[in-house]
């Protein structure tokens, strides 16, 4: 069965800031020679690696909220562990190493749909999971998606 992640976008304006920021990691990395594999995919870094990794690669995707709206997705197509470092080690801890979600390049907008601000990532059922956006849609700006979702139309 194909499950999804939900995580907020902090510090992200819209959808063509979120693919700017992917790019331009993506081209530090390359430069620093840090990933071995999927060296053009973005990554996504966190501390807790997933424990249902089968139904996340079984056509999962990472959905992305940003300022407060579900508003794009991208393929989840691999996983990696994130080697140790320096800036890991702390005194009296015994560091951990962390997981690199690998992301399709390819950003899918969605339909925006509110949701509430929470920290680190949430699993979401395909079938609770926005739609995409229809081909040739028009993103809706962040004002007008307010008002609409107080009025319960998103």
């Amino acid at each position: 069965m194909k499950l999804n992640l939900i995580k907020l976008a902090v510090g992200v304006e819209d959808v063509a800031h979120l693919a700017q920021l992917q790019k331009e990691r993506v081209k530090q990395a390359k430069a620093q020679k840090k990933w071995a594999n999927n060296k053009s995919s973005p990554r996504h870094i966190t501390r807790q690696r997933p424990k249902r990794e089968d139904e996340l690669l079984d056509g999962g995707s990472i959905y992305w909220v940003i300022k407060g709206f579900v508003r794009a997705r991208q393929n989840i197509i691999a996983m990696d562990e994130v080697p140790l470092d320096a800036s890991d080690a702390k005194p009296g801890r015994i560091p951990k190493p962390k997981c690199a979600l690998v992301l399709d390049p390819d950003i899918v907008p969605t339909s925006p749909r509110k949701h509430r601000a929470f920290q680190g990532w949430r699993y979401l059922e395909a079938d609770k999971a926005p739609k995409d956006a229809s081909a040739g849609g028009v993103e809706i700006p962040d004002d007008l998606a307010a008002d609409l979702g107080e009025l319960g139309l998103l």
